[in-house]
């Protein structure tokens, strides 16, 4: 079973098809080793494989790992939260039907923040989950089983969703590969909503070849998400070994402080890498990217706010009984809400108040303007944006939950993209007190196949080895 979980993604689906790998033997080895899972990585884990599955497609009968909060018909899909505990909804995400139609059948769900809100899954109402790295540490968030599972080796791919960074961060932590795409290149529908303006659904993977072999069966328009769009170009597997004719910016912004001194070693390393490719790196400014984290948490609170309004007790999930409505509705929401849910849709609802409307949101959304025209004007003079992912290694569980401000500021590096509805990927790209780094790259709007081939190259430079990290290989 060791050599099966040894395989990548792709290694995999060429093994299908050519005859040398049965996708049921893949199917089960995978199975075996998620149930097995001692990170509470997952929180459900199919007892076979889906009847429907083909592995004549693409994806070879690789199976996939899903968030906690994509619709997942006839399998729990709790988004990590006690108010929506073991409900199956009667319906699939588009973006997981997809794939199990390209050969990827479901194999469990994963622990997440709850409505995807943190950045060390630790805010999970089915607990936290642990780093395959270091199990006193977090694997970050908020789709941390995810990543985790990944990493370990518990499963060979799986889907996050990144609003401010919830895949590039804990790919970083746990050293694997992560990508946020462009908004609105992959169907929102059947995703259990954060931020409507900010989600996005993307790829945690071993390597750089399986992000862009399971982004290019995720992609599409779909006619029931009406901010989904088509990719203008066919996604293509990555070769590019170098980076001549790239030109590489460093935000003029980014600086030592507040980053751990390991992280920028690495992050300063990489880019002498880069140099060596043939790449050109260049300070770029982006003036308004000091003002994303606040902007980020002003506006996706508020539109949490408005997205957990659904969540009452009447139409789905848990319900407290009570005497009059408004008791059940209040009961429901305070019994079946976690503190961080809590604390973000008052914060929302603040914002959104008559009075403060144009002092917060309003404000918050010029900051997103100026930052997206900063993007603009600096991919006129480079071709991507680099930063370290995270400003630290992963931290040990306990460290910031009694800190609000010091758990937002893990997403410094990750939140001004989805503001600007651009991609990024995130690659793992050495160690820090034998703890994994990250690097991302950011680019236009769709530029995802010449994001895939820099991060490739780089990759293949770079050499990390992941497999300290799996415990189920």
């Amino acid at each position: 079973m060791s050599d099966i979980l040894d395989l990548t993604a792709k290694q995999a689906a060429d093994a299908v098809a050519t005859g040398d790998l049965d996708p049921k033997d893949l199917y089960e080895a995978y199975r075996a080793a998620s149930a097995a899972d001692d990170l509470n990585a997952y929180v459900w884990v199919a007892d076979a494989a889906p009847a429907d599955g083909d592995a004549s497609g693409e994806l070879g009968g690789v199976p996939l790992a899903v968030k906690d909060l994509f619709c997942t018909e006839g399998a729990p899909s709790q988004a990590g939260s006690k108010i929506l505990e073991d409900y199956r909804p009667p319906y699939t995400a588009t973006v997981v039907r997809k794939l199990a139609q390209a050969g990827a059948p479901l194999l469990g769900k994963t622990n997440q923040d709850e409505f995807a809100m943190g950045s060390s899954n630790e805010n999970s109402a089915y607990g936290p989950v642990l780093n395959p790295w270091d199990r006193t540490r977090v694997p970050g968030g908020s789709s941390g089983g995810s990543a985790a599972a990944v990493a370990a080796g518990y499963a060979p791919w799986a889907l996050g969703t990144d609003t401010g960074g919830s895949i590039r961060q804990p790919a970083a932590l746990c050293g694997i590969v992560g990508l946020k795409p462009t908004y609105g290149t992959v169907s929102r529908y059947g995703m259990i909503a954060f931020a409507s303006s900010l989600d996005q659904a993307g790829p945690l993977t071993r390597d750089v070849t399986d992000s862009a072999l399971l982004y290019r069966h995720m992609v599409g328009r779909d006619g029931r998400d009406s901010t989904s769009l088509e990719h203008p170009e066919e996604i293509v597997l990555p070769s590019a070994t170098r980076l001549d004719g790239i030109t590489l910016g460093v935000p003029a912004e980014l600086s030592g402080e507040g980053v751990e001194d390991g992280v920028m070693a690495r992050f300063e390393e990489t880019l002498k890498l880069a140099e060596s490719l043939g790449a050109t790196i260049r300070r770029v400014p982006l003036p308004h990217a000091d003002y994303g984290l606040s902007a980020y948490y002003v506006i996706a609170p508020a539109e949490a706010s408005s997205n957990l309004a659904r969540f009452d007790g009447v139409r789905y999930g848990a319900r407290v009984d009570a005497d009059d409505l408004l008791s059940m509705y209040t009961r429901t929401r305070h019994d079946g809400f976690g503190p961080e849910v809590k604390r973000r849709i008052m914060l929302g609802t603040y914002a959104l108040s008559s009075g403060y409307y144009d002092a917060y949101y309003g404000r918050a959304q010029r900051v997103r303007t100026k930052i997206a025209e900063d993007f603009d004007n600096a991919f006129a003079d480079v071709d991507f944006v680099v930063t370290p992912t995270s400003p630290s290694v992963a931290f040990e569980l306990g460290a910031k939950t009694d800190d609000p401000l010091a758990m937002y500021l893990n997403d410094y590096f990750t939140v001004p993209m989805p503001l600007a509805g651009i991609p990024a990927i995130s690659i793992p790209n050495g160690l820090s007190e034998d703890l994994p780094t990250g690097f991302q790259l950011a680019g236009p709007a769709f530029s995802e196949n010449r994001i895939f081939e820099a991060a490739y190259a780089l990759e293949q430079a770079i050499g990390f080895d992941g497999s300290k990290g799996r415990v189920a290989a």
